[in-house]
């Protein structure tokens, strides 16, 4: 965050603009009263929906199955342990071998990295048989046979023979994308003497596991994902009822923070819907369920499909070109191609060096802070220029008080525009800081480089630090204290006083302070910060410690007030064009000048 001395009225403005924005950011990803009555409220109008996509228990077409009768089988590779469970024939547990999950109990990232596991995940297709019964496979016991890498499981029903074949790539001089690829083949024979349907409804039920340290940030970050339009098109939806009943889906997937699992269907998934619960606690952060259709010929269902479990990785995901990158969530348009093409890249060349996680970041705030120096300069050299001519300000404040405020504003403007100041070049370092935190605000949870990654005393530099742990909860703050996150709520304090010691104050009554504002800003900042990425705090700390170091530079070296002075003074010795943006100004004012002294005329008439 960045602030000047001596703000004008428009440097106001802007700041007040990224307050809000900034407020927007915590308020949002904050978990709140107001968010779990919305969410509440939602739970209910989908309820209906819930129910009707419920799938007829097992205990109802295979009495005799119990837990013990329930046959696993398995397949891996470099990258993937799985298992299939004979009931229902569907992926039963997925383990990524080269990650590991966070132990709460331990405060370490020490457990197996289970994306699916206790029956978290279950999948099948329904259909009604000839009699009107609801059938699910995911109900039906299979007979598994493993013949290499491939896993065929085999169910009968009425007759009718049910074939899932399930293929994983084994060799481990394979290109990476194909050993996060499951090859999933179902192949019926005879289900046309058992069903008259012509399409099969896909119904898989998901609880997303809690991986991460930042619980309420990997909630927030977990969410469907889907693609249509033959891969183009790309959409989510982490909040709401999901409703795509138009348009043919290519693939769905469950994102969570820093891994997905997707379906892929060759034929596409048509008329599909899902709606997502938040869990409080425990080990499941969001129950979702999708409902999707798929095309069955002749009353047979031969149909392929492709399971992919992947970290997101973004070169991974790019390198299955089928717009698997637009999971990643790294903002839109911009603020993706920042941190896609800038910030990735340059984090990747200096990590590249050898160094520490920390120290990469610190030396990309310095770099940052390089690409910024010149608006900066300029920023600080308005700051000199509105400390100069503050006495003339407050001047004209004082002759024009109890005058029209249109004067005042109007004496004001002349004093800039024959001074050479330009009262717009004030707004531009904070709107330049708003694309910039937002990107990093993406950028820190979401890169699966810095996952684990510790520094000092913060364990994984996209979660918070917790070193500081309180015996009762805060609203909005928790039950910690991050250390990066007061650090970097101190420096930007320091900053503040820096900077707001020349703060023109408003004149008018019932303004309020814009001191007191400036002050309780960073102490705001703090309740943001303290549950987010430790990552995103000791960049802001190390940035604004930067700032610091800058003023002091540019207030004791480079700038000079006297010269700056006798600038100003020559200036007003020229002859100055009035611009577009003044001459508008001035007219605006002319004419509300005009119509207030009409409405006062007829007001006096009426008397």
């Amino acid at each position: 965050m960045q602030q000047n001395n001596g703000l004008d009225k428009s440097q106001i403005i802007s700041f007040a603009v990224l307050c809000l924005v900034l407020f927007g950011f915590m308020f949002y990803f904050q978990r709140n009263s107001a968010e779990e009555e919305k969410v509440k409220a939602e739970q209910q109008k989908t309820e209906q929906a819930k129910k009707a996509v419920t799938p007829t228990p097992a205990a109802n077409i295979n009495p005799n199955v119990t837990p013990n009768s329930i046959q696993v089988s398995n397949l891996a590779n470099n990258e993937l342990k799985l298992e299939f469970s004979s009931l229902g024939g569907q992926v039963s547990k997925v383990e990524l071998l080269k990650y590991k999950a966070y132990d709460h109990k331990t405060d370490k990232a020490d457990l197996p990295l289970n994306l699916i596991t206790k029956n978290n995940s279950s999948y099948g297709f329904q259909f009604k048989d000839k009699t009107g019964k609801i059938v699910n496979t995911k109900n039906l016991v299979f007979s598994p046979v493993v013949n290499g890498n491939v896993a065929t499981l085999t169910a009968n029903y009425n007759g009718a023979t049910i074939q899932f074949i399930y293929t994983l790539n084994n060799n481990p001089k394979a290109e990476l994308k194909d050993q996060y690829t499951l090859d999933f083949k179902v192949r019926t024979q005879g289900l046309s003497n058992v069903t008259s349907d012509n399409k099969a409804d896909f119904i898989w039920d998901y609880q997303v596991r809690n991986l991460e340290k930042g619980r309420a940030q990997e909630q927030s970050h977990s969410e469907f994902s889907y693609a249509f339009n033959n891969y183009k098109d790309y959409d989510y939806d982490g909040r709401t009822t999901m409703e795509e009943d138009k348009e043919t889906l290519n693939w769905i997937g469950v994102k969570q923070q820093f891994f997905s699992s997707v379906i892929e269907s060759k034929a596409g998934f048509t008329q599909s819907k899902g709606n997502q619960e938040a869990i409080e606690e425990g080990e499941y952060l969001k129950k979702l369920n999708f409902e999707g259709f798929v095309a069955m010929n002749g009353g047979e269902f031969n149909q392929d499909f492709t399971w992919y479990f992947m970290p997101l990785d973004l070169p991974l995901l790019k390198s299955y070109d089928k717009n698997f990158d637009e999971i990643l969530p790294l903002g839109w348009s911009f603020i993706g191609a920042m941190n896609r093409y800038f910030f990735m890249w340059l984090y990747s060349i200096i990590a590249g060096w050898g160094i520490s996680a920390g120290w990469v970041i610190f030396l990309m705030t310095i770099i940052v802070k390089l690409i910024l120096s010149p608006i900066m300069y300029k920023q600080h050299k308005l700051s000199a220029m509105m400390k100069v001519i503050r006495p003339e300000i407050d001047e004209a404040n004082a002759k024009f008080k109890d005058a029209d405020p249109m004067k005042k504003q109007q004496a004001t403007m002349e004093i800039y525009r024959k001074a050479g100041v330009n009262q717009m070049a004030g707004c531009l370092p904070a709107l330049v800081q708003i694309p910039i935190f937002y990107a990093l605000f993406r950028f820190f949870p979401n890169f699966i480089d810095l996952r684990g990654q510790g520094f000092w005393f913060a364990k994984d530099l996209t979660a918070y630090d917790d070193l500081i742990k309180l015996p009762f909860k805060i609203p909005f703050l928790g039950d910690h204290l991050s250390v990066f996150a007061l650090a970097c709520t101190v420096v930007i304090l320091i900053y503040t006083v820096m900077t707001s010691g020349n703060m023109q104050q408003p004149q008018q009554e019932g303004m309020p302070n814009m001191k007191v504002i400036m002050y309780i800003f960073p102490i705001t900042f703090l309740f943001f910060l303290n549950t987010s990425a430790s990552g995103l705090s000791w960049y802001y700390f190390v940035s604004n410690a930067i700032n610091i170091l800058i003023i002091l530079v540019i207030k004791y070296v480079i700038l000079d007030e006297k010269k700056i002075h006798a600038q100003i003074q020559a200036n007003k010795e020229k002859p100055k064009a009035e611009g577009k943006f003044q001459k508008r100004m001035r007219e605006m004012m002319e004419k509300a000048q005009e119509q207030q002294k009409t409405q006062e005329q007829q007001r006096n008439k009426k008397k």
